[in-house]
């Protein structure tokens, strides 16, 4: 365990949440698989909550699970509920909805909406982030770290490369035009600054879902039992992230670390990248020089897959532990706590309301930028999510890496691609 999240064990432990034995009877106690995967000081806001939380329920205890990535929570959730022991409730990835329906992990909150204020509090999150938090007519997630992929480029190398600081790329042509007025090479040709880069590891899906919305496609249907990777609009998606990196050079090449993206952006090494909303308040803390954030530029429309993770509540917990879960959510998810973590953190606040608090007005209009991702909601799709979703994720990926490293064609990748995810979903088409 990193020394961050010991202190936010300590300072849980500290506020009430304590994670050992000796909980009074009066009391009930929540369990909580937290994912720590973006990097920032997450342990400051967890521990305000948490104090301030106790302070108003005494009669519930929070037992934070420090669970890793979101790869490293959901395997542990599941784990767990092999086991007979999940949690009560977890953050996990939106898409990761269907795995936790199909393993019957996770129970719907409709039964848990009782009063008016109840349905009026579940309708006020944006429609772009509950299609991937509902289906079959109930409501299995309740959005909370939410993000969209939006575009961070350096006005300082914008200015130096003759282009206005003020317009970041609107389209497609336009990314790849300034992407090559802003890469550089050194006298002996090896590229000192790179135009753009667009992370190929860790969450390649997403990034190019990006790209595929943009020139109109989307990756699945609504049911999550089919996939479209071998449709043209796809295959064209991807010829263009392979035509930055092998016809126009203003790519790096190879597979481009997640991780390290934002950290190339810092140094220098690049003058536009793609990464989430939830790494803005990384960049504004770290980028010692004026920058831009800005929509994703359009194919044939603007878009971008929405991201993040939801609220789930497990099966195998009590009806006052589903009660003490909900009472959480609901006071975490108010707009001004909302407000609050999207200043914070840098993710989307995921309810127009929380945007009319007074703290975010204040916010925005000191940092524009932040309002970016909220403007992109109204082109934003449903993030890929499938019934067995990481196989059927892990087969784009694949084929995207197999694209991008010149082992294979877009066109044979995402053909591939799809015949895998076909093998995977024929089960589910019933």
């Amino acid at each position: 365990m990193g020394n961050w999240l010991k202190w936010v064990v300590a300072a849980l432990a500290a506020a009430g949440f304590g994670l050992g034995a000796g909980t009074s009877a009066a009391q009930t106690e929540v369990s909580f698989f937290y994912p720590v995967a973006v990097g920032g000081p997450i342990t400051k806001i967890i521990d305000g909550y948490a104090a301030d939380f106790e302070k108003a329920n005494p009669g519930i205890k929070l037992r934070p699970i420090y669970s890793g990535s979101y790869q490293e929570s959901i395997t542990k959730a599941l784990t767990a509920v092999k086991s007979g022991d999940p949690p009560v409730m977890s953050i996990l990835l939106s898409t990761d909805m269907y795995t936790l329906i199909d393993e019957e992990a996770i129970v719907p909150f409709d039964p848990l909406i009782k009063t008016a204020e109840d349905k009026a509090w579940l309708k006020s999150f944006y429609p772009a982030f509950m299609e991937n938090s509902q289906t079959g007519g109930k409501t299995w997630g309740i959005p909370f770290q939410r993000s969209t992929v939006v575009l961070y480029y350096n006005k300082e190398m914008f200015k130096e490369a003759g282009l206005d600081p003020n317009k970041p790329p609107a389209t497609w042509t336009e990314m790849r035009e300034y992407a090559q007025k802003l890469t550089k090479r050194d006298a002996g040709g090896k590229v000192t600054q790179w135009g753009v880069q667009i992370p190929s590891s860790g969450f390649p899906y997403w990034l190019f879902q990006g790209l595929a919305i943009q020139n109109g496609a989307q990756l699945m249907n609504a049911a999550g039992t089919q996939t479209f990777y071998d449709k043209p609009e796809v295959i064209g998606a991807l010829q263009y992230w392979v035509d930055l990196v092998n016809k126009y050079k203003v790519h790096p090449e190879g597979i481009v670390e997640w991780g390290t993206t934002p950290k190339d952006f810092f140094e220098r090494k690049v003058a536009m990248i793609w990464t989430t909303t939830g790494n803005l308040t990384n960049v504004k803390n770290n980028a010692k020089f004026d920058f831009g954030v800005a929509m994703l530029p359009a194919g044939k429309q603007r878009g971008s897959p929405t991201g993040g993770g939801n609220f789930y509540i497990f099966a195998k917990s009590t009806p006052a532990q589903r009660d003490a879960a909900m009472k959480f959510i609901k006071w975490v998810t108010s707009p001004e706590r909302a407000a609050q973590w999207g200043i914070d953190t840098g993710y989307v606040a995921v309810r127009p309301d929380a945007w009319d608090t007074p703290a975010m007005k204040k916010y925005v209009e000191g940092f524009p930028p932040a309002a970016v991702a909220r403007d992109q909601l109204r082109y934003a799709k449903a993030e890929l999510s499938t019934h067995d979703n990481q196989r059927v994720t892990k087969a784009l990926n694949d084929g995207l890496q197999a694209a991008l490293t010149g082992t294979k064609t877009p066109e044979q990748a995402m053909k591939d691609a799809q015949a895998q995810s076909e093998r995977i979903l024929r089960t589910y088409r019933r």
